[in-house]
């Protein structure tokens, strides 16, 4: 068994597009549009198989809250890098691109390397090797 996909719902789906592709390598599928119910989407698929959804809909209020702040649902999205310097010098364009970095590039207690930073909607991605 496998998780098949991620889904993010979002407010501006092609920013949140564009992110994944620029910095994580993704390729869309076309836009599926629904109009009868105001609903939009993309499929990524990433180099590994894995694929994340994004979604948007008209009638999605918008979420509340700090992102920095834990609550229930979507904690991240991690994504594996294939060395400790990779990490660094996506976290380091990403932050140069005006994306905020909440945590790192730093080894975690239980022996990880990581940082985490928020993509345009404001979700935790983790960046790690």
């Amino acid at each position: 068994m496998r998780i098949e996909h991620a889904a993010i719902w979002c407010r501006d789906l092609e920013a949140l597009r564009a992110f994944y592709e620029t910095y994580f390598c993704a390729k869309s599928s076309a836009k599926y549009v629904n109009k009868a119910k105001g609903f939009e989407s993309y499929f990524l698929r990433f180099d590994s198989g894995a694929r994340l959804e994004l979604m948007r809909i008209q009638s999605l209020p918008g979420s509340p809250g700090d992102p920095c702040v834990p609550s229930i649902g979507l904690a991240h999205l991690a994504f594996s890098v294939d060395s400790e310097a990779r990490v660094d010098a996506l976290t380091l364009a990403l932050d140069r691109a005006g994306h905020r970095v909440l945590r790192g590039p730093r080894r975690t207690g239980d022996g990880h390397y990581e940082s985490v930073i928020l993509d345009p909607e404001n979700n935790c991605i983790e960046i790690t090797v």
